[in-house]
């Protein structure tokens, strides 16, 4: 994997060593930029707009609503741009505008979310991880770890992504799984947890699928029941203060996607496409990449430089 990436960034620094043509590229997602793992995405796409010359923005609705994500869409192609990237977490609400861009002769590239429809909505390829393949590696894991009861805590329900990383925990761990719905708000998830907790003592692990808005309130949850070394955590994606409990063994992992790839990538193939009409031949696989106490500390401040 590690081979492969350096090989994939070798390819995008091919943008840098010749002055860009002039070339427009619009960033639609459906995580806001305020949001912490969304904010190192968006670093990502302004370092590639600086490496490559690009002109690039960077546009995300202010709350998860497909609605108003496919009306940024449709305006992106409004604008007739040489590139546009998008996060397909609901095919079915935004296939009809992507499918509108490449229509229109927009070379269209997915990241994040919609490895599985991004091909079949005429995409050049997808930039992620495959999250029902990623789910599973966790539940495995915490299987291994001993656990047989656990929560799955989905911060933004109708997201398909989330979904299929709970479907896939579940299958991987092969004891009972119970999925928490909650909000992203922090301080509901960590109540919605500690009421689980309290009123369920067989639970003895806890999977949350953002490190920031729901792995740090659920390792305040267990330690608010008293369940440190009893209960285990684990989460999709990093932040600076989830990997401080996986480095302390307040938390058994996180799981890394390498979000600043999937922000930075697909716009320097664009911005290659674009100028030669090069692109790679398949799908990029960003993560998933398992960061336990050994690697914790080492990932830290490149997390809090929103890097990682």
């Amino acid at each position: 994997m590690k081979h492969f990436l350096k090989s994939t960034l070798a390819a995008a620094a091919l943008a840098i060593a010749t002055p860009a043509l002039a070339t427009d590229i619009i960033v639609v997602s459906h995580g806001q930029a305020s949001d912490p793992f969304w904010s190192v995405v968006k670093n990502g796409v302004e370092k590639a707009a600086a490496d490559t010359g690009a002109n690039v923005e960077y546009r995300a609705p202010e709350t998860f609503d497909m609605v108003a994500m496919s009306q940024l869409i449709d305006a992106a192609v409004n604008q007739e741009p040489d590139g546009l990237v998008v996060s397909i977490p609901d095919a079915d609400a935004l296939g009809p505008s992507i499918e509108k861009a490449v229509a229109a002769g927009i070379a269209v590239i997915s990241m994040n979310s919609g490895s599985n429809v991004s091909k079949g909505l005429g995409a050049l390829l997808h930039v992620g991880q495959e999250e029902f393949d990623a789910g599973k590696a966790a539940g495995e894991k915490m299987a291994e770890m001993g656990g047989t009861k656990a929560l799955c805590i989905n911060h933004e329900v109708g997201n398909v992504s989330l979904d299929d990383r709970c479907a896939g925990f579940a299958e991987g761990f092969g004891g009972e799984v119970i999925v928490l719905p909650t909000t992203n708000d922090p301080s509901e998830i960590e109540a919605k947890v500690k009421a689980s907790l309290d009123s369920d003592e067989s639970i003895d692990t806890v999977m949350a699928l953002g490190a920031s808005l729901a792995g740090e309130p659920a390792v305040a949850a267990v330690k608010a029941v008293g369940g440190e070394g009893s209960i285990r955590v684990g989460s999709f994606d990093l932040s600076a203060g989830f990997l401080e409990s996986v480095s302390a063994g307040e938390a058994a992992f996180a799981i890394d996607q390498q979000q600043y790839l999937q922000g930075y990538l697909p716009v320097a193939f664009l911005a290659l496409h674009a100028q030669y009409g090069l692109v790679p031949g398949g799908n990029v696989p960003s993560g998933p990449n398992l960061i336990t106490a050994d690697k914790a500390a080492q990932v830290v401040e490149l997390s809090a430089k929103g890097i990682r």
